[in-house]
């Protein structure tokens, strides 16, 4: 609390011309309330704040089957080669002796269009789903596993990702973005093989 302190000194002796100083005040503010209210909120601060939490991508990552040849394909499915100078190739279906690549970018012209393109059906149906949810008042934890339930249809779209040794992890971190924009819910980071690998050293852009 401020503090108000007065001296009142006399000069010379009483009488009727005795001449009375001026009372001086000086003033003494104490900081302890301050200090301590600084404290308190500080405290409050720290005790209530949510700390950042760690953004994360689920990736699935596939088992590995005892018997490789007994393995099921999919057919409706794109796999992406990743390589080094930030190359991209994709194929569709199943690779067979005539497969052929065909390059593409990271632009929204190429990996996105490619992904909107065979994932049609997903994406077409949950626009339609988003679209009632707005008229129904639908709750968002009924729209999210609907969303989940078309991502995982058969009709639904199917991506693998596979990278050789020359390729960048940002690479692969920017095709599952591309994933997760264009509403694809299958896919997988899966090892290259030796013909895919091939397939890239001989690749020979169209005319």
């Amino acid at each position: 609390m401020a503090e108000v302190q007065s001296n009142e000194q006399d000069s010379g002796k009483g009488g009727k011309h005795k001449k009375v100083r001026a009372k001086k005040q000086s003033t003494h503010i104490d900081m302890t309330p301050m200090v301590d209210l600084a404290f308190l909120l500080l405290t409050f601060f720290m005790l209530t704040t949510t700390f950042g939490k760690p953004k994360t991508m689920e990736i699935n990552m596939p088992v590995k089957p005892d018997n490789p040849e007994n393995q099921q394909l999919v057919n409706n499915a794109v796999t992406i080669l990743l390589s080094g100078e930030n190359k991209i190739y994709w194929y569709f279906g199943e690779l067979k002796p005539e497969t052929q690549l065909t390059a593409t970018d990271y632009s929204n012209d190429g990996l996105r269009k490619l992904f909107l393109d065979k994932n049609s059906y997903a994406v077409d149906k949950i626009k339609q789903l988003r679209e009632e949810a707005l008229k129904t008042n639908m709750a968002d934890t009924t729209l999210k596993r609907m969303e989940v339930e078309v991502k995982g249809e058969k009709r639904a779209l199917m991506v693998l990702v596979k990278a050789d040794d020359k390729a960048k992890y940002k690479n692969v971190v920017d095709v599952l973005d591309e994933l997760n924009i264009t509403m694809v819910g299958k896919y997988a980071i899966v090892d290259i093989g030796q013909k895919e690998y091939d397939l890239i050293n001989n690749f020979k852009p169209g005319p």
